[in-house]
């Protein structure tokens, strides 16, 4: 079986959580069946892998008619296989034209949905409105649908309510937890000035309102003072968003000490180290479809508190594996007062942390095994041959 892997992301250029899925996934695939991976950008040296720059007359135009023109130009090149899986609404389109086009399933994952990011507006303009538009088409036609979490099930479900729910199947993003792992290396730490005789808790993330950051920056105000904040935050979705988070950190670290601030994309090996040697990790999403970085952080030991959002609470076990602040119910006030109390509280009790991160990685390594969520996929793209 020939599966054509349709991605905007794909190694090097990764920079989001539906990347790294697509990395790991293909990697596992290809023990199983033929993987060609499609996917947007400068041309990469890896065999099987075939990616696709803007066309030369779309530069300048928005970056969603960029995205859609790109898109075509990889459907036109899928001759060949016998399943499509596209990933998020940049390669969907790709997914739609090329089943139309070669008579073969299209089966997409769900890594977001832009009913429910509205603030892309501020990123795409008018392209919003061409992004929803695309992603309605993918979900209409699509063979199959494969959602990351049961949370995203419901989502999918409730945004697009024509969806039989037969075509949804479940399907949980993974983690390789020999390279995300503790790592007791400490030049990272060295490098960066972090402190190692003072807890801290660190954030991972781009630079957009999904995340939350701006949530994490104002509970920080009332974290102990003893508390370092590591940010390792970067890619943000516009220059306004750029400016409020620079103008909040500056507010912030003109108040306490210990404010980190890493604007550049860690290596891998960095990260797990920061990982590892933080007391906490935060996760302040205010949307998050199952949410990766909690898994990453887990393998490497370290405690969690997490909003209550999404398919966040299929990962993080409350009490077990880290703390879940509600969102939903919950006014903007009390959700930063619970993001403060949670770290203040794991901080305060490192032994409990230390344990929390034990068991964080045992949940990983034995329920989001990328081998298993590979066979699983394989088993659907064989139902739909």
């Amino acid at each position: 079986m020939r599966v054509a892997v349709l991605s905007r992301e794909y190694p090097p250029e990764v920079y989001g959580g539906a990347g790294v899925h697509v990395e790991f996934l293909a990697r596992e695939l290809r023990k199983l069946v033929d993987v060609q991976v499609h996917c947007f950008g400068a041309d990469r040296a890896e065999a099987g892998v075939h990616a696709y720059a803007i066309p030369a007359e779309l530069r300048e135009a928005n970056s969603a008619l960029r995205t859609i023109g790109t898109d075509v130009e990889i459907a036109a090149a899928l001759a060949g296989a016998d399943v499509l899986h596209s990933h998020t609404w940049y390669a969907n389109l790709a997914g739609v034209l090329g089943a139309q086009l070669h008579g073969v399933p299209h089966v997409l994952t769900a890594h977001s949905l832009e009913p429910q990011r509205p603030w892309k507006a501020e990123q795409l303009g008018g392209g919003y409105r061409i992004s929803s538009w695309v992603e309605r088409q993918a979900y209409e036609t699509a063979d199959a649908i494969v959602a990351v979490s049961y949370g995203m099930r419901a989502d999918v479900l409730h945004a697009y309510p024509f969806v039989d729910p037969a075509r949804v199947h479940v399907i949980h993003n993974g983690i390789d937890t020999t390279l995300y792992t503790p790592a007791r290396a400490d030049d990272a730490q060295q490098r960066y000035g972090i402190d190692p005789g003072r807890p801290s808790a660190i954030f991972v993330g781009r630079i957009t309102r999904q995340k939350g950051l701006g949530h994490l920056l104002r509970a920080a105000e009332n974290l102990d003072p003893d508390i370092q904040l590591v940010l390792c935050a970067g890619a943000p979705d516009t220059p306004e968003i750029a400016e409020e988070t620079k103008a909040a950190v500056a507010r912030l670290s003109a108040g306490r000490h210990g404010v980190v601030w890493i604007h550049d994309m860690l290596a891998r090996d960095e990260l797990a180290q920061l990982l590892t040697h933080a007391t906490v990790f935060v996760c302040p999403s205010v949307y998050e479809p199952l949410g990766i970085v909690n898994l990453e952080a887990m393998a490497c030991e370290t405690a969690v508190v997490a909003s209550a959002v999404g398919g966040i609470p299929e990962v993080v076990a409350a009490g077990l594996t880290g703390t879940l602040v509600p969102y939903h119910a919950v006014s903007t006030d009390e959700f930063e007062a619970g993001l403060a109390e949670a770290v203040n509280a794991l901080c305060a009790d490192p032994a409990r942390a230390e344990a929390m991160g034990r068991a964080g990685r045992e949940r990983a390594v034995h329920e989001f095994s990328w081998d298993t969520i590979a066979h699983r996929t394989v088993e659907l793209y064989e139902s739909l041959v």
